[in-house]
């Protein structure tokens, strides 16, 4: 089964305070070829959704995973509709536990947020 990767208007908020980040440290070309990489890995969730790391601990249902280490994807895979539910992108140890543990409290962060 493939899943519809959405996102949350918070994590594409966090995808462009990321794309300003990199552009401002490097350039906009180095900014634009990771931000569409860290896109690129969430959108393969599609395929796998359940590869991440369960985070039961933080949130219900929330899922981790990472890519080229330092950046952080968190989500939540819904079965019916099946879709993968991009709830936030942490990068360079920002405090995604506490982000999201914060969030949990009020409601699961996903009605009326997705596309």
């Amino acid at each position: 089964m493939v899943y519809r990767v959405v996102f949350t208007p918070e994590a594409e908020r966090q995808l462009e305070e990321l794309f300003l980040h990199v552009a401002m440290a490097s350039s906009a070309g180095t900014a634009q070829r990771f931000t569409s990489a860290v896109i690129g890995t969430c959108e393969r969730l599609a395929l796998f959704p359940h590869r991440g790391t369960p985070r039961e601990d933080i949130r219900p249902g929330l899922r981790v995973s990472h890519h080229r280490g330092r950046t952080i994807i968190a989500y939540a895979v819904e079965e019916t509709p099946p879709q993968v539910a991009i709830l936030g992108v942490f990068y360079g140890g920002q405090d995604y536990a506490s982000a999201l543990n914060d969030e949990a409290g009020e409601g699961d962060g996903l009605e009326g947020d997705l596309e």
